[in-house]
């Protein structure tokens, strides 16, 4: 559903929100995202995704969970809060908001308060 000022929303899971010529099978761009409501902003870039958020990237290997997430097109950032949850190659992370730049491949955590991080990393042998 288009609303005013370029905002579409949606309350369809799963979504992907990529675009279809990037989404097609195979594409190594593809970032599937499923939730439970969804708003875009043609005009801004920003897509906000809440409710039983999950994301899967197989470029890059990476599976996550979170309450909410917000993806920055135009900056090439993702942050995800509320209980995020990330898998990569066996790598995990958790935390309470979590910035994923996407152009660097850098994740960014930080805790809920009184809380800490938690990593989890398969070091080589």
């Amino acid at each position: 559903m288009l609303l005013a000022g370029g905002l579409w929303s949606a309350t369809i899971a799963p979504l992907q929100i990529t675009p279809p010529a990037i989404a097609q099978s195979g594409n190594p761009r593809a970032l599937q995202l499923r939730a439970n409501a969804t708003q875009a902003n043609a005009k801004t870039g920003v897509v906000v995704a809440s409710g039983n958020v999950q994301i899967d990237y197989p470029a890059r290997d990476i599976k996550a969970t979170a309450a909410q997430a917000t993806y920055y097109s135009r900056e090439g950032r993702m942050v995800l809060s509320g209980n995020v949850y990330i898998l990569q190659e066996g790598n995990s992370l958790r935390g309470e908001v979590i910035t994923y730049l996407i152009n660097e491949g850098r994740f960014v955590a930080r805790p809920r308060a009184g809380k800490q991080v938690e990593a989890i990393y398969l070091l080589p042998p």
